[in-house]
């Protein structure tokens, strides 16, 4: 019976010629035997306007039509309370509130049972009831009604721009991170310098001890290290020590993985599964060309969605390439640490070693304790960043 009444809602497409009868009745058929809305047969395969379709529903009810259109400001109040799953089964949407008269999109606004319906879910004091295609009330419903979000279209896209704009918060940090890291690295090379200097005079003042002079000028030199080392040791001590500065590598992973979490809702269960190592970043990246957008945009005013998903797509590629580099920055600091360490350890041990006891024996016992402990501590930073050594896959490859 929905069949026929489809038939006769759309013949008058054969009269204006927009589709030819023997086309028309192909698409008839086809609406039958696969059990569509000869609407969807005539929108994609036959190519019919959906304008056109919408005279044709106008011309057959004698009412106006409404297009679907993701910019429309649909009123909160319009929607308190609606059902998507009764929405869906009689196609009908409330669309526009205009001072006590509410203007409501249906597909069949010769329905029984819809004013009833309307009455009862939508307060107002007058219904404007207008023709609508059936697939546009459908987005109107999941646009608006909070379907799954793969499904979402006008609205989606501020829910992309949260995502996108946390995932751009989560980047800057990152990006402050490194910068920290970065000063850190440097503070260790003014902190190398210093030492350098202060287990140079060390040296000298065992080796040439005696002449008074060359006695001050080793003293001034072990001095000048020392204000080179401690400034060094500061600026380090305070990236070790601040908040950021001690994010541990476990929480940038899980941080970075709730800012793509969204990744989930675009799932593509037919893609074929891809080899990842067992590291959670990892697998982060290689979701990623799991969750590519491939719907088409229907109508063509849902392009900028398209476009929007695609630029979520690349931004999630770029927060993860921001959580490697992060990692890698504190790798870089780590063999910047292990390199100091191991060079002040060396130092101090051939220091002790080769002089023996003497009055400098407790800074030669500080510059290899200090060596020590900087190893163990770069050793720290930079086992993770080896732990999670692979290859990102360009966002081109998407």
């Amino acid at each position: 019976m929905a069949v026929t009444d489809s038939i006769t809602k759309y013949r008058v497409l054969i009269e204006k010629g927009i589709i030819a009868e023997k086309e028309f009745e192909k698409a008839c058929g086809a609406s039958r035997a696969r059990g569509l809305e000869l609407e969807k047969v005539l929108l994609e395969e036959h190519g019919v306007p959906r304008l056109e379709l919408l005279r044709a529903l106008s011309e057959y009810y004698g009412l106006s039509h409404i297009e679907y259109d993701e910019r429309m400001p649909v009123p909160s109040a319009l929607l308190a309370g609606l059902d998507s799953e009764m929405l869906s089964t009689s196609v009908w949407f409330p669309v526009i509130e205009e001072e006590n008269k509410a203007v409501i999109a249906a597909n069949n606004p010769e329905d029984p049972s819809l004013d009833a319906e309307v009455r009862t879910n939508v307060e107002a004091g007058q219904y404007d009831y207008r023709v609508a295609l059936a697939s546009d009330v459908q987005w109107y419903i999941k646009d608006f009604l909070h379907a799954k979000p793969e499904h979402i279209i006008g609205i989606e896209r501020t829910g992309l721009a949260f995502w996108r704009n946390t995932m751009a918060h989560w980047r800057t940090r990152l990006a402050c991170y490194r910068t920290d890291l970065a000063k850190g690295r440097t503070s260790l090379a003014v902190l190398r310098w210093g030492i350098g200097l202060i287990a140079l005079s060390d040296a000298l003042m065992r080796f040439r001890g005696g002449a008074l002079f060359m006695n001050y000028l080793y003293w001034v030199m072990m001095l000048a290290g020392f204000f080179l080392a401690a400034p060094g040791l500061v600026g380090y001590l305070k990236v070790r020590k601040s908040s950021i500065g001690t994010t541990r590598h476990q929480t940038l992973v899980e941080v970075t993985a709730a800012t793509v979490q969204f990744l989930e809702d675009y799932h593509i269960e037919d893609t074929p599964k891809i080899a990842t190592k067992g590291t959670m970043l990892a697998r982060l990246g290689d979701f990623i060309t799991n969750y590519c957008t491939i719907l088409r945009p229907v109508p063509s005013s849902k392009e900028r969605t398209q476009l929007a998903r695609e630029r979520n797509v690349l931004a999630a590629q770029r927060t993860l390439a921001a959580c490697y580099r992060t990692i890698y920055s504190r790798a870089r600091t780590g063999l910047a640490l292990i390199r100091t360490g191991v060079a002040l350890s060396s130092l101090g041990m051939v220091l002790l070693k080769y002089f023996g006891p003497s009055v400098l024996t407790a800074v030669d016992m500080a510059i290899f304790t200090a060596g020590l402990l900087m190893t163990i501590d770069g050793f720290i930073w930079y086992m993770p960043a080896r732990v999670e050594q692979v290859n990102l896959r360009r966002a081109s490859a998407l």
